[in-house]
Parts: C-alpha cells; structure tokens; sequence
C-alpha cells in the first residue's frame, strides 16, 4: 500500500511533521465517557483548527487520550501536547463541575509523545544513502 504524503508550505520551507500522543486524566480515573468524552473531541478539534493543525486520528478512551496530529514546524512536541491539555482542561472542568470536585487537576502532567512519518527511517536513510546513483546527479558522468 502507497502512502501518499501531504505536505504544508510556509516562507522557509517545506514540511510534513506528525506527532503520536497519548495522556491521561489525573489518577489515570476513567472520567471521560458520554458526553465528556464527546465535548472533549470537539475541544481537540477545535484547538487544532485555531492553530490550523490537522487531526489525522483521534480516539477518547475512558482513561486516555490518543491523538495524532500533524503540526508545524515552530511547534514543538511539548507545545503542542500542552496546548491540547491546558485548553481542554480550563474547559472541560467549567462545564463538568464533577470534574473540578473529584480531581485536583484534569490531567496528569505527563504525556506520551512521538514524531511519525509517512516513511520509515530505514527508507529515508536509504534515500540519503544513494543521492549519488540517481540520474542527474554530479559524479554520474553527465
């Protein structure tokens, strides 16, 4: 199966930057079911869409949270999982006074994060490895 990669513009360059990341509620306590759960991917989508990132998968579990997301290039892995955290935190726990009562704070205050791709690494050092055997390129003799 082809994966066909879809990258974004900007000034400086080119980029296709996706993160895997995973978190969970304070006490890893299963809080987010029913309408939790749905207000909390509406908050995700909307964050992602105020800062024009895109949502590629989302699932709420009743403990955690996955999320992968293609970003840009200026944001790193801790900004982006805290912007995620911090917005839905404030504003889940305002419309869910629960929230507020049983736990000190929404979230744990770690977080899983990890850089995907398109391609593998194999595949990218692959591609560096043979820069010199494509046609076109100096020292091929044209």
């Amino acid at each position: 199966m082809a994966v066909t990669r879809k990258v974004r513009r900007f000034s400086g360059g080119v980029y296709d930057l996706g993160l895997h990341i995973v978190w969970c509620p304070k006490y890893r306590r299963p809080v987010l079911g029913g309408r939790v759960a749905e207000r909390l991917e509406e908050l995700i989508r909307q964050k992602a869409g105020e800062r024009g990132w895109e949502i590629v998968a989302l699932e709420v579990m009743p403990d955690h949270v996955h999320l992968l997301v293609k970003h840009d290039p200026k944001s790193s892995a801790s900004y982006v999982a805290n912007q995620f955290k911090g917005f839905t935190s404030r504003v889940l726990r305002e419309e869910f006074p629960h929230l507020k009562s049983r736990m000190p704070t929404l979230w744990s205050s770690s977080y899983f994060a990890a850089s995907v791709g398109a391609v593998s690494a194999a595949t990218v050092e692959k591609y560096i490895d043979t820069q010199w055997e494509r046609p076109g390129k100096k020292g091929d003799g044209s």
